[in-house]
């Protein structure tokens, strides 16, 4: 998978290198996301910006840390060959403050934050998740878990 990355309002850093192992590491924990086909688009932004974002598009008007917009299904993404032109998967994007509110919340550093909501929401463009059903949750956070642990990264979801 390739990534479009874009940053604005974000403290200095190497957010595209952080972006690049996410998605990597993602595509190791999630197959259809290895097609090197794919294209996403990876937003790192203010929480004005997603809250504009989530208000137009998801009438949910507040921010939030992560936002995923698919264009693909997961069908669709799971048809797709290796052959052929690039395929739009979809696009993402991350809310400075509220990311590094929550990073300070858990104690973890914003880097390590910013990994996860990558992952999980590289795996919403993948057709996974959380809102439908427990179990669908509970799968889609155990393979979180997964893919973040191979980066070095704690369990998020261990102290519920």
């Amino acid at each position: 998978m390739q990534l479009d990355i874009d940053i604005e309002d974000w403290p200095a850093g190497d957010w595209e290198a952080l972006a690049t192992r996410a998605a990597e590491a993602a595509g190791e924990g999630e197959p259809l996301l290895a097609n090197a086909r794919l294209i996403a688009s990876l937003l790192f932004t203010s929480d004005a910006e997603v809250h504009t974002l989530n208000r137009e598009w998801r009438e949910r008007d507040k921010p939030t840390n992560v936002l995923s917009f698919p264009m693909l299904e997961r069908a669709e993404l799971g048809a797709l060959g290796a052959e052929g032109q690039p395929e739009m998967l979809g696009d993402i994007a991350l809310a400075h403050e509220t990311c590094a509110r929550e990073a300070a919340e858990k104690g973890i550093t914003l880097e390590a934050h910013a990994t996860h909501l990558i992952v999980h929401g590289l795996l919403h463009l993948a057709g996974h998740d959380h809102v439908a059903s427990d179990e669908q949750a509970e799968a889609m956070e155990a393979l979180e878990t997964r893919i973040l642990a191979k980066l070095g990264i704690a369990d998020p979801y261990g102290d519920k």
